[in-house]
């Protein structure tokens, strides 16, 4: 069985959706959504929806993931 989510680079573990955030992108103006992903360890992170093969960033708000 194979799956489409990406891995926690912390630990290594399959990360699940946690939602979308409408944000504005500074590089070309657009407003556009970040994925949230988190792991079962409980680290957050997020990017780009339209460029889900660039890195995975830290997600700079904590208390929103709760």
């Amino acid at each position: 069985m194979t799956s489409d989510s990406p891995i926690c680079p912390e630990c290594d573990q399959p990360l699940e959706p946690r939602g979308l955030l409408l944000m504005g992108r500074e590089e070309d103006a657009k407003r556009t959504c970040r994925a949230m992903w988190r792991c079962p360890a409980r680290h957050v992170w997020w990017h780009w929806a339209d460029r889900s093969d660039e890195p995975l960033e830290v997600f700079p708000y904590p208390d929103l993931a709760k």
